[in-house]
């Protein structure tokens, strides 16, 4: 290697290692970060000690049953003291439950670890089921635990050990307590149930400072869930199913919903949501959670359950009982105005913003949405219609706002189509080795019929966020699910009229109606804009290719909502209608007498200020291509 070559690599490793010295962390970075890896290392010891304890328990009580002669009952009770400390007596007991409702929610409450066991929501039924609620998760299918670490260093977990019901004057109040060797020293469970789908959590402990560890000042959390199918459609159900979580300050994260996913957070997290397609379990802090572990692993198809979400995470914890640490959980529906009303009245930085649960695309998407769609939707379904005459309703509403687009991009390919004659001349004086004096003739024929290439695609980019608006609200308004039409029984997920047992590519097992129809009217449709459209001989293919793109949107569309095709098929009709009206108030001949008309009127007026620009810029291409062709001959 010559020296220059020694010099780049000499350069290179010294901008490396000078860009490696300036990023390098801190002293609090590393000390954060150290921080949150013990943290979560212990919380994953505290977990693998707390089933060992388990393990023994279930141990001694089969040993106990299988040969009595064994072990007697001291050296049962000595064993479980001491592996239990002072919560020795909460290791054995009777799983009871204890039952929370309201008009909306219906909660199940263990003993045995003094969780919610079961969460369902009265007002919805899972697909195919018309009698039972809807249940979030039952049983086994969830978990939650704190981490306890009592003044002898025994590491026990909450999911283990025995609550004891405390009777309560209200009835939607309920107090697990989890008692202690000390007559007065124990740590309540207290959960209160509200009006709606919001139900209060407090750990309230009482005279715990001789019984935890004095240092204690944060309990280590661990939550599992698994999320059943409820929806007729996996494939939109997997896809809008996320572990979500926002950070103080207002910004929102998320796990990946198409892959497994891991996620270490070392800033301060406001909520943690579980949640699927139209519905969430929500757990938010009264103070933040520290020190994040998030998981998320997608369950096989025929499971039965779309995905697992597992949190390790610490919250604050005082001992004195002073502070209580609490909690509040949401169990309920993916439902805009529903997550919104829980920022009503709240300051701006102690807002949730759980209603960023549902789904509304993009940052302009969402904006129409929030602006437009929704109270449009609001408003007609206020009225009492049906849902089909809502949506109906809608789209002509949406037809109205983007009509004066639609009508300048008409009118715009309508001129082109009118000028094609004299720009087919022009390209025949002009021969391809002359497109500089082509493209000049061009812009100068559009400029005296007032005519611009760009005002044909303009008029289209302010109509894409107002359909993509609608594109994102329908498949994930709650409010159409269960909802009927004609032959679809649910417009929020597709209405497959043919089922067949195997699986074909991109179709899939199924083919729906609404999907089928909106692909034949858009078939229909593109003929008839083909008709008015004159067509290069050579450009054949361009031609097939307008058709093969309604055959894509059947593949496309095959399993999205039902409502969303509706949708597309009645903006179709609306849309074939508008360009028959269009193309009788604007014909081909009356185009041709304005552009003429627009011709005299510019003749012998000055140029505009862009299209004068655009000429002195070609005649000094030209004047360039000149120069380059004279001095290439030249040197020829």
């Amino acid at each position: 290697m010559d020296k220059n070559t020694w010099i780049g690599f000499l350069l290179i490793a010294v901008i490396i290692i000078g860009f490696s010295w300036i990023n390098r962390p801190s002293k609090e970075e590393l000390a954060e970060r150290q921080r949150i890896q013990d943290s979560i290392t212990f919380a994953h010891m505290a977990e693998q000690e707390a089933q060992r304890l388990s393990d023994s328990l279930q141990l001694i009580a089969g040993t106990t049953a299988e040969q009595p002669e064994v072990v007697n009952n001291e050296e049962i009770q000595a064993r479980i003291q001491a592996a239990y400390g002072t919560f020795a007596g909460a290791a054995q007991g009777e799983e009871k439950w204890v039952t929370l409702e309201n008009e909306k929610v219906r909660l199940t409450l263990s003993t045995l670890g003094g969780r919610v066991e079961r969460a369902e929501l009265k007002d919805y039924h899972a697909a195919g089921d018309t009698v039972n609620p809807l249940c979030l998760f039952r049983a086994d299918e969830a978990s939650f635990a704190l981490t306890l670490i009592t003044a002898n260093n025994r590491i026990l977990q909450t999911s283990n050990l025995y609550f004891t019901p405390v009777a309560s004057d209200d009835a939607r109040k309920a107090i697990l307590r989890l008692p202690t060797a000390t007559a007065d020293a124990w740590l309540d469970f207290v959960y209160e149930l509200s009006d709606d789908y919001m139900v209060r959590f407090a750990l309230e402990p009482h005279n715990m400072q001789t019984e935890l560890a004095q240092n204690v000042n944060s309990l280590e959390l661990q939550w599992r869930q698994l999320i059943p199918q409820q929806e007729q459609g996996r494939k939109f159900e997997e896809r809008y199913a996320r572990l979500q979580y926002m950070l103080v300050g207002g910004e929102q994260e998320e796990l990946s919903e198409a892959k497994d996913d891991s996620e270490k957070e070392s800033a301060r997290v406001r909520w943690i949501g579980y949640k699927d397609q139209f519905f969430s379990t929500v757990l938010i802090a009264d103070d933040t959670f520290t020190s994040s572990e998030f998981h998320s692993v997608i369950q096989g198809k025929h499971s039965g359950y779309i995905k697992e979400y597992t949190t390790h995470t610490s919250v604050p914890f005082d001992l004195t009982g002073k502070t209580s640490t609490g909690f509040r959980w949401y169990f309920g529906p993916n439902h805009y105005h529903t997550l919104k009303a829980y920022d009503e009245g709240v300051e701006k930085e102690n807002r949730l913003y759980l209603n960023k649960l549902v789904p509304l695309g993009w940052k302009i998407v969402s904006w129409i949405n929030t602006a437009l769609v929704i109270p449009m939707f609001d408003l007609f379904t206020s009225w009492g219609l049906h849902i089909g005459i809502v949506i109906l309703l809608m789209t002509i509403v949406i037809k109205l706002i983007i009509l004066p687009f639609v009508f300048v991009s008409y009118k715009s390919s309508a001129k082109m189509r009118a000028l094609k004659p004299q720009i087919d001349a022009i390209n025949e004086k002009y021969p391809a080795d002359k497109m500089q004096e082509r493209q000049q003739a061009t812009m100068q024929l559009y400029q005296q019929a007032g005519v611009s290439p760009m005002s044909g695609c303009l008029p289209m980019l302010f109509q894409f966020p107002v359909l993509m608006a609608m594109f994102w609200f329908l498949p994930t308004a709650i409010e159409l699910r269960g909802k009927s039409l004609l032959w679809a029984p649910d417009l929020s997920t597709y209405d497959a009229v043919f089922h067949w047992g195997a699986n074909i590519p991109l179709l899939g097992d199924h083919l729906s109606l609404f999907c089928l129809l909106m692909t034949i009217v858009n078939i229909i449709y593109t003929y008839i804009t083909m008709q008015s459209q004159a067509t290069d001989p050579n450009m054949k293919f361009m031609k097939y290719m307008m058709y093969a793109m309604p055959l894509m949107f059947l593949f496309i569309f095959n399993d999205y909502a039902a409502g969303l095709s509706y949708y597309y098929l009645v903006s179709l009709f609306i849309t074939i209608l508008q360009t028959m009206i269009f193309r009788w108030t604007l014909n081909d001949k009356k185009m041709l007498e304005e552009i003429e008309k627009n011709k005299k009127k510019k003749a012998g007026k000055p140029k505009s200020g862009f299209m004068q620009r655009l000429e002195n810029m070609q005649r000094e291409q030209q004047r360039l291509a000149r120069e380059q062709a004279k001095a290439a001959a030249k040197r020829r």
